[in-house]
């Protein structure tokens, strides 16, 4: 991993977080922030940990999970670039309930809380952005838990295609709704099982499924859905 230094002050300016600071102020956050680059597998944080600040995610994944006595994993979030994490802990002044670990080569920088704090007392439009922020998440989180609750393991599956396929451009010729699209799946298919509250086992099984059904094709992390409109059509 490249160890080259990075502009904290303009990437900061970059974050939607960050847009609408002053110079002066964006200066002073970027003096209580610090980068953090993490291998593939590294360790963020470990549950029980006491947060001092928050994450932002410049470019990497890294994923959010529980472990259990026995050693078994529930990947509750995947984060991906520009996205933060860690904010309400540390507005609890509470230990992390997840663990924090890199799926890819990242770099993140963490934002102190004090800097924070600061930047909440003497700007309130900072203030409405974080909590917008957190407000999406808690928003994505309480629809994925309606999501298992509510929906089979094939129908999580094609919903989380039909995500993954958002944006991607469509076959010529084709309608943006009807098209044929080809997605990568952004992480192992064991965190992405884990992330949909399936084993790896019926992940894999509901990919079968859907190749023999002819709705989608699949060579390692690369899936090509034949029709998005057929495939819409059994979620």
């Amino acid at each position: 991993m490249s160890s080259e230094k990075i502009d904290i002050p303009g990437l900061l300016s970059r974050m939607p977080l960050f847009s609408a600071l002053s110079p002066d102020d964006l200066a002073h956050m970027a003096a209580a922030t610090r980068e953090r680059r993490l291998q593939k597998g590294e360790r963020l944080f470990q549950r029980g940990e006491q947060p001092k600040g928050f994450f932002l995610v410049v470019w990497g994944q890294v994923k959010l999970a529980f472990t259990s006595a026995q050693g078994n994993e529930k990947v509750v979030e995947i984060l991906g670039p520009l996205q933060s994490f860690g904010e309400a802990v540390m507005f609890l002044d509470q230990p992390y309930p997840v663990l924090g670990e890199a799926l890819a080569d990242t770099l993140v920088l963490h934002i102190g809380a004090q800097a924070v704090f600061g930047q909440i007392e003497q700007d309130p439009r900072f203030a409405r952005k974080l909590l917008a922020g957190m407000s999406i998440r808690l928003h994505t989180m309480v629809r994925d838990v309606e999501s298992y609750a509510l929906r089979s393991s094939i129908q999580r599956v094609i919903g989380y295609l039909l995500q993954l396929a958002e944006g991607t451009p469509c076959a010529p010729g084709a309608g943006a709704a009807q098209g044929r699209a080809e997605v990568e799946l952004p992480t192992s298919k064991q965190v992405i099982a884990s992330r949909l509250s399936l084993t790896p086992e019926t992940l894999s099984r509901i990919f079968h499924e859907l190749s023999d059904m002819g709705l989608i094709s699949v060579h390692g992390k690369h899936i090509v859905i034949h029709d998005i409109a057929r495939l819409a059509e059994h979620d």
